[in-house]
């Protein structure tokens, strides 16, 4: 027991290395902000604390609130919110947790050795490294999936050996787990609906006296779990006057996939679609795992692993970390979540780092495959031969993705260039504007302007502060001092309608977008 508790303090040393020195790299490179969705938690997070109507409200609907909760101490600090390090660390901590995790679910499974294995498997992957520097919520998200999958496994274990007290802790702790990946991306309402059919069934199956003595942790289970949605659903029905608004709304995937498809004349591949949604969702994932001719590798083995645990009782719980592929499989097809990859039509970046979501499953499944290799009883030296390869293919899969530069942060790249562009230029206006003075902006397009600028949401009226933007909205002189109108967003059909209070100036077409500059005649504040 004590060395296993070394063991995990080890592992917890090595990722926070990984993670710090990740940060420094990509620090050093500006590279922390380049996704749009990093920009918009964050501003979020901040928004909580500064802005003119402060408090939870300004949690908004569509994205969970766990992520900006835990970002928003960090956000505080205005070094840390303009250079996107305040929504670094949470995702840091849970790079590390998830490690941790990862470690401690294999060993439940497998010896030592193989659990070290998936860890080098989950932690050095260079896609994960790189948007553990981000405020994006996948490594937040893993962690939760990790450990909920942990304590699930254990509950089974324990009722295996006839541990009711031990089983029922198991129980309540993963409720806790589900309840926090609930909390973070409706991915986790998935695994947990899941998750609970299979802990019913193991609770159906045991005799009367088990279940009499788990009973209660059982309901505690279901409560527990049951309450995230609840009050997500409340939440947002108190607010918006739709329970759904997150499912239904104006900023939900399905209106942003009906203008996308309005644009581009077409529905995505996989839409409507089962098998090519299976096959753009496999491609995205075989991509955050290797690269070139190292990409079928880890794949191939952790499939072959997950097909022989399935015929495995003991090891069946594992499967859980398989549920991406049929929860994304079902989104492009029925959800409209596109995914495109570069090698495939449209030739573009959307969505990739779903693929990431598959990565425990390919850490923990890959190590099983070597213990099953291990457990043949073939000589000690080939079982040493059989590890070092592994580690072997694992150290080369991870430098195919730094050679080919991490898929995440390729897609980072290219759908960041001219929003950097847009949002560095209106910066560089608004920096001239009196500090003073009060804006009024759509920050949902272009918030990342006033973090470069570093202006406070206080002193901007936006679509977070809902009564007062609502009336600026229908007389946009009277908002604020100034008003920045993006392309074709509410501010600037607001304008279009009654602007007649509005002196233009500024007006520039950049990368494409149109963005204006009024300043109010009669604004007094």
């Amino acid at each position: 027991m004590k060395r296993f508790h070394s063991d995990e303090s080890l592992v917890a040393l090595i990722a926070s290395a990984f993670s710090v020195t990740a940060l420094v790299h990509y620090f050093h490179s500006g590279e922390l902000l380049l996704y749009g969705d990093a920009v918009a938690h964050i501003n979020i997070a901040r928004r909580v604390a500064d802005s003119l109507t402060p408090g939870l409200l300004q949690l908004g609907t569509v994205w969970l609130p766990l992520p900006h909760l835990l970002t928003l101490p960090f956000v505080v600090s205005d070094w840390a919110w303009r250079t996107g390090v305040g929504g670094a660390i949470p995702s840091m901590v849970s790079y590390v947790v998830a490690t941790v995790g990862v470690f401690r679910l294999t060993r439940m499974f497998t010896s030592r050795t193989s659990a070290w294995i998936a860890v080098l498997v989950f932690a050095l992957n260079p896609n994960l490294l790189y948007m553990q520097t981000t405020g994006m919520t996948e490594a937040l998200f893993l962690s939760t999936v990790i450990w909920s999958v942990f304590f699930f496994c254990r509950f089974v274990a324990e009722m295996r050996g006839g541990n009711t007290e031990g089983a029922g802790k198991a129980l309540v702790a993963c409720s806790m787990a589900l309840s926090a990946a609930m909390f973070t991306r409706y991915d986790g309402w998935f695994l947990t609906v899941i998750t609970g059919l299979c802990a019913l069934a193991v609770f159906m199956r045991s005799d009367a006296d088990v279940k009499r003595r788990l009973r209660r942790r059982f309901v505690t289970f279901l409560m527990v779990a049951a309450l995230s949605p609840v009050l997500w659903l409340a939440y947002n029905y108190e607010v918006y006057g739709n329970a759904v608004e997150f499912l239904s709304g104006p900023y939900s995937a399905r209106a942003i996939q009906e203008k996308a498809t309005h644009v581009m004349g077409s529905r995505h591949p996989g839409d409507r679609d089962l098998k090519t949604a299976w096959f753009f969702y496999l491609k995205a994932a075989k991509l955050n795992a290797g690269e070139g001719r190292w990409q079928p590798w880890l794949f191939g083995v952790a499939v072959f692993a997950g097909l022989i645990s399935m015929l495995q009782a003991r090891r069946r719980p594992l499967l859980l970390l398989w549920l991406p592929l049929l929860f994304y499989t079902l989104s492009i097809a029925y959800g409209s979540v596109p995914i495109f990859v570069p090698e495939w039509w449209p030739h573009a970046y959307v969505n990739v780092r779903y693929g990431m979501q598959l990565l425990p499953a390919v850490g923990v499944f890959f190590a099983l495959g070597v213990e099953m290799i291990r457990q043949v009883n073939y000589s000690d030296r080939t079982n040493r031969v059989a590890v070092i390869f592994a580690a072997a293919v694992v150290m080369l899969s991870q430098a195919s993705i730094w050679m080919a530069v991490p898929i995440c942060l390729r897609e980072a790249r290219a759908n960041s260039v001219s929003r950097v562009a847009v949002e560095s230029a209106i910066a560089a206006e608004l920096k001239k504007l009196p500090t003073t003075s009060r804006l009024m902006m759509f920050t949902g397009t272009h918030g990342g302007a006033l973090q470069r600028a570093g202006i406070p949401f206080k002193r901007v009226l936006n679509e977070g502060n809902s009564q007062q933007w609502e009336r600026a909205l229908r007389a946009p002189a009277t908002g604020a001092d100034y008003i920045i109108a993006g392309d074709n967003d509410m501010v600037a059909e607001a304008v279009a309608r009654n602007g007649e209070q509005l002196e233009p100036i500024f007006s520039a077409k950049l990368e494409g977008e149109t963005v204006k500059i009024f300043r109010s005649k009669i604004y007094s504040h």
